[in-house]
């Protein structure tokens, strides 16, 4: 599983032109599934990135956590970030998961960040989303969970 996180000021996204989720200072996440992802998975994740400290105190160090910021989250799927270009000039995706098992572990991300955080919007899956977002920083942090969780 990966998280692309976004550290921004404001975010939105919308589908067919309409917005189906907005946001003020927090994350926008972007996040990509694989088959060999689970819940456990999705629950380690989703604790990491909660538990992120990247927002500046008043000494202007990184010391203050989404929720230490009252920041909300912008959850966004992305098979994308399983693009393999190892090989040619087309992205190759066989990487990512499955619709149905990705999409299962999507929606339990966004309720398992609903009960930890105040304001938590969301894109379509599958569909095609414009994403607008304004970078703070500009702070930009992946979470590979085949990095940080290997035993």
């Amino acid at each position: 599983m990966k998280f692309l996180i976004q550290r921004t000021v404001s975010g939105k996204v919308a589908v067919e032109g309409k917005t189906v989720g907005e946001i003020g200072q927090g994350y926008v996440v972007f996040i990509g599934i694989t088959d060999t992802d689970t819940a456990q998975t999705a629950d380690k994740m989703v604790r990491k990135m909660l538990n992120l400290r990247i927002f500046e105190d008043t000494e202007g160090k990184t010391n203050r956590s989404l929720a230490d910021v009252g920041g909300g989250l912008l959850l966004i799927s992305q098979f994308t970030l399983y693009a393999d270009c190892k090989k040619g000039n087309r992205p190759s995706f066989v990487k990512a998961g499955n619709p149905e098992h990705a999409n299962a572990l999507y929606e339990y991300i966004i309720e398992l960040c609903k009960k930890e955080c105040p304001v938590v919007q969301h894109g379509v899956f599958g569909a095609e989303m414009k994403v607008d977002l304004i970078n703070d920083g500009p702070f930009t942090i992946l979470l590979d969970s085949d990095e940080i969780f290997r035993n």
